[in-house]
């Protein structure tokens, strides 16, 4: 079975330090398989990872076993699971959305909700929070990636949203993703 229909996705978590990208992606990487996509980032003091993995059936099949022991070995808490290659549907216009507020409760919750009425998927979403210079005014940023329907009317939908996040006090952008 050809390699490009096999994936695993891993997913760990644990105290941060170093080295623990390099013993996961060594680990892929003695099995035969390989690291197609990934999402990393340390929140509060912890570690955590995403990982799209493709291999043959064999070599995936192989990693999924190792886990446990590399779960105990690394400290981490790891959870893997089979998957396929994700279709991509030509209906979907690739936008970006950024939004940045004073922080407070509830931001990410409104604007899942704005998208989930309108049946828009939210495809990838990062948050941070801040210090504002000067004042040091606790903010709050958004970053998301959404998958629009073609036959929503794209105006309308933009003056929506900005009306929506002006009544919540928030500042926003909507624009197509470029690229």
């Amino acid at each position: 079975m050809s390699n490009q229909n096999n994936y695993l996705v891993i997913s760990a978590l644990g105290k941060d330090r170093p080295g623990i990208v390099k013993s996961l992606s060594k680990k892929i990487l003695d099995g035969g398989c390989n690291i197609t996509d990934s999402r990393m980032t340390v929140l509060g003091g912890e570690f955590a990872i995403l990982l799209l993995v493709e291999g043959q059936w064999n070599t995936l099949a192989k990693l999924e076993n190792a886990l446990p022991e590399l779960q105990s070995e690394l400290d981490l808490t790891i959870i893997g699971r089979r998957t396929e290659k994700r279709s991509q549907s030509s209906n979907l216009l690739p936008y970006m959305v950024e939004v940045v507020s004073m922080d407070h409760p509830g931001i990410v919750n409104q604007l899942a909700e704005f998208f989930s009425e309108r049946h828009i998927n939210i495809e990838d979403l990062v948050t941070t929070s801040y210090a504002a210079a000067h004042t040091g005014t606790p903010m709050f940023s958004v970053h998301l990636s959404v998958g629009i329907p073609a036959d929503i009317h794209l105006a309308a939908l933009r003056d929506e949203f900005m009306d929506y996040c002006d009544a919540l006090n928030l500042d926003a952008v909507i624009e197509p993703i470029k690229g």
